[in-house]
């Protein structure tokens, strides 16, 4: 029940509040211009109402305020303190995930294009976020094939005295080479100019340019380059065609949609960079708390962080609330000025009607796929012989190199899409040499005693391997059973997946049954059960191989005095490699950011104490 005894307390003042349940846990971040007035609205909420206000305000137990003296603070504080708690109740349009951006490193003398997902003030020019990992990597594969520029990792050219295989394939022009003339320098430049165009989207003034050049190596008779640049053209061409032009504007805009159904609201983002639609975000909200304009508000808020590359002009499809403080906040988070329109008429309509079409198929699409697993399920019931449908299903992998580094992987599928937030890497601490059985053991019992104490155990539960591994996963559940006194198998059920050996075709085993299940190859069942295993397995080696790679790195370097986790990432980032780090000179280990020269001789001499000692004894024969 809504606390209404604190209202005589709190002030008619702009500011933010913060309602807070029994154990003090963040249930709701909101705004207002007049608190007082903001939270007595909430005291006429009927409580047997069945929105999802009332229910959140049936587990309020108290409300903490934080005062501002302008509306505009309390704006921004709201979105800070929802950025930060995620509350229960608020909209989280932004995940965890950084999006790739594409950096070129324009403040280097001879730069680099690379993906990266953080934006730095370094001087570098960023491009994106792209919401398509496959069209950045896309638009890096063109950039390599039409324009050969280095591809080194450090920012400082390397002195080689042959070329690396890129420069061998002419995919590099090769500037460790030596290739310090004026004109080889202009070139460079020119074609980093060129790649700055195509990432800008200018991709019509880029072709004009090299059309240009091809004609005038053809005048000069120079053919071979001429057909060279006719290549790049055709295939920059053949990319153009493939883009959606919307509208001959050139600014860069983002487009929102917005669609209801019931309780339901659908949000669809349009990205449209130079009058062509680069990428576009959707994002569904079940149960929202306010209206249209309040969750708009809240979404341009979520979504747009200091840093990012705001547009020009954001077209939306209907007033947020606020519009006037959600714009100049929006220009300070972007540094230039920034528009919110609401288009009555002409192009700018059409798009936000495109990006309402966007929101209303989002719904189309959650049935699709809801019937498709309901399909699916139902036929994994029959064929596994299964007690309830595996809403959520689990699988646990161990990796390990002879016992070494061992970890236990665990992924969560629910409804039959991938759940990364449930994702979990259990590293093995009382098992001793390269026993698989007993690694499964210690995390299977990890993770059934977690689901105990937080009700959260799956529906159905998969181990990687055969007989032996649903035998150890069994053996588990009667030691739990024993100690938690319930029965486990009733609350969830367990398979195990064997890896397909000559031609026999995967292996399923279920508890009880002495013969595996052996479904045909493609078989939807099969198929759906080998991606969470194949998850599973890629989720574990990764960490296996970063543990093994830390360590390697760590027995190497951890023996030197002075050296702790900073100096050694500055040590790997300076120089590129361990190898590199034995091979480095102390001039060059003394370069490095917080090195110096004193652990510079330190780390040069535990690499190299056969040749120091050489050194020590001829200068003291030469004494």
């Amino acid at each position: 029940m809504f606390p209404v005894n604190i209202l005589d307390s709190i002030p008619h003042s702009p500011g933010v509040y913060l309602m807070l349940d029994k154990k003090a846990s963040i249930l709701y971040v909101g705004k207002a211009k007049d608190l007082r007035n903001r939270l007595a609205s909430y005291a006429r909420v009927e409580e047997a109402a069945q929105g999802k206000t009332a229910v959140m305000l049936s587990h309020v137990h108290t409300i903490d305020t934080l005062l501002t003296r302008t509306e505009k603070e309390a704006l921004i504080l709201e979105a800070s303190l929802i950025k930060q708690h995620h509350p229960k109740y608020n909209i989280i349009l932004r995940d965890d995930k950084n999006y790739p951006l594409i950096k070129v490193t324009v403040q280097e003398e001879w730069p680099r294009v690379m993906m990266t997902r953080r934006r730095k003030k370094d001087g570098a020019r960023y491009f994106g976020p792209f919401v398509s990992s496959s069209a950045m990597w896309a638009s890096l594969k063109l950039i390599a094939t039409l324009f050969p520029l280095r591809r080194c990792k450090t920012p400082r050219l390397p002195n080689r005295t042959r070329p690396c295989l890129n420069g061998q394939m002419h995919h590099c022009l090769a500037p460790c080479m030596g290739l310090n003339q004026s004109a080889d320098r202009e070139r460079y430049q020119k074609m980093v100019q060129q790649v700055i165009l195509l990432l800008e989207g200018r991709n019509r003034e880029l072709i004009a340019a090299m059309t240009t050049k091809m004609n005038g190596a053809a005048a000069d008779l120079a053919f071979e380059q001429a057909a060279i640049i006719r290549d790049q053209i055709q295939a920059l061409t053949k990319t153009l065609e493939k883009q959606i032009v919307v509208t001959n504007n050139a600014k860069d805009q983002d487009v929102f949609g917005l669609a209801r159904k019931d309780a339901s609201l659908a949000l669809s983002l349009l990205l449209v960079r130079n009058g062509i639609i680069s990428g576009n975000r959707s994002f569904f909200l079940a149960d929202p708390i306010g209206d249209d304009a309040s969750i708009l508000s809240q979404a341009l808020l979520q979504y747009y962080n200091v840093g990012d590359s705001l547009p020009w002009e954001i077209l939306l499809p209907c007033a947020p609330e606020e519009k006037e403080l959600l714009a100049e906040r929006l220009s300070e988070l972007s540094g230039e000025a920034v528009r919110l329109i609401i288009p009555q008429r002409g192009d700018k309509t059409h798009l936000v009607a495109m990006a309402n079409a966007n929101a209303q198929q989002l719904f189309a699409d959650r049935e699709h796929k809801k019937q498709s697993w309901q399909t699916l399920a139902a036929a994994m019931t029959d064929a596994l012989r299964l007690n309830h449908s595996p809403e959520s299903i689990e699988c646990v992998d161990i990796s390990n190199t002879s016992g070494q580094q061992a970890v236990g992987s665990l992924v969560c599928f629910q409804q039959g899409e991938p759940a990364p937030h449930k994702y979990r890497h259990y590293t093995i601490t009382t098992v001793d040499g390269p026993d698989d059985y007993a690694m499964m053991g210690e995390v299977l019992e990890r993770r059934i005693q977690r689901g105990l104490a937080d009700n959260d155990l799956p529906d159905l539960l998969m181990v990687d391997g055969g007989r032996g591994q649903l035998g150890v996963a069994m053996r588990v559940v009667k030691e739990l059973e024993t100690k938690a006194e319930m029965k486990i198998l009733q609350h969830m059920e367990w398979i195990s997946i064997a890896k397909e050996r000559q031609g026999e075709g995967e292996k399923l085993y279920t508890p009880g049954r002495k013969n595996p299940i052996i479904l045909p190859a493609h078989n939807p069942v099969l198929l759906y059960l080998m991606r969470i295993r194949d998850e599973s397995h890629r989720f574990g080696v990764s960490f296996h191989r970063h543990r093994r790679n830390r360590a390697s790195l760590s027995s190497e370097l951890d023996t030197i005095g002075g050296i702790g986790s900073q100096k050694k990432q500055a040590l790997l980032k300076g120089l590129g490699s361990l190898g590199k780090i034995k091979q480095a000179t102390k001039e060059q280990l003394g370069k490095v950011a917080g090195i110096g020269p004193e652990l510079a001789k330190a780390i040069y001499r535990h690499f190299h104490h056969e040749a120091e000692r050489t050194e020590e004894e001829l200068a003291k024969n030469d004494h």
